[in-house]
């Protein structure tokens, strides 16, 4: 099973209670297909944006939960699917499936075609710096400073 994080904007004219059903259904459908529902954030009425469907506020709702993709894909077609969802977004959340950080902004790792080792030694290579940031560092030290 995979961590998801579920981000729900619902209608902001949804009394408290209906807002609660929409919820409770969302997280009985992922019992419902094997997964496991986690922690439910209720944010409340935010500001939206942008405009959707004529409103500028919301109803967010944040839902963790381990599941499988399958189950994922029929919950965002429930929510597609549902009158009261101004939108709705799942994420799959990498970092704690592979348990670790990702790596600096800015920065190439040996999945992008780094060396493993250094050339001369045996211990590990640096991360090397995005073609960006080497361009960008190389402008500012070509660079006349006026005092």
């Amino acid at each position: 099973m995979r961590p998801y994080e579920v981000m729900i904007i619902l209608d902001p004219t949804l009394d408290d209670e209906t807002v609660r059903a929409e919820v409770d259904r969302a997280t009985e459908l992922i019992k419902a297909k094997g997964g496991n529902p986690g922690r439910v954030e209720r944010w409340g009425k935010r500001r939206l944006a942008y405009e959707i469907l004529k409103h500028r506020e919301g109803n967010y709702v944040v839902v963790e939960a381990q599941a499988e993709p399958s189950v994922m894909s029929a919950l965002d077609r429930q929510l597609t699917l549902t009158d009261g969802v101004l939108r709705h977004k799942v994420i799959h959340l990498p970092e704690k499936t592979t348990g670790k950080p990702a790596r600096p902004l800015g920065t190439v790792g040996p999945d992008d075609g780094a060396p493993l080792t250094s050339p001369n030694t045996s211990e590990p290579a640096a991360p090397t710096p995005a073609p960006a940031a080497v361009a960008a560092r190389a402008v500012t030290d070509n660079a006349v400073v006026a005092e």
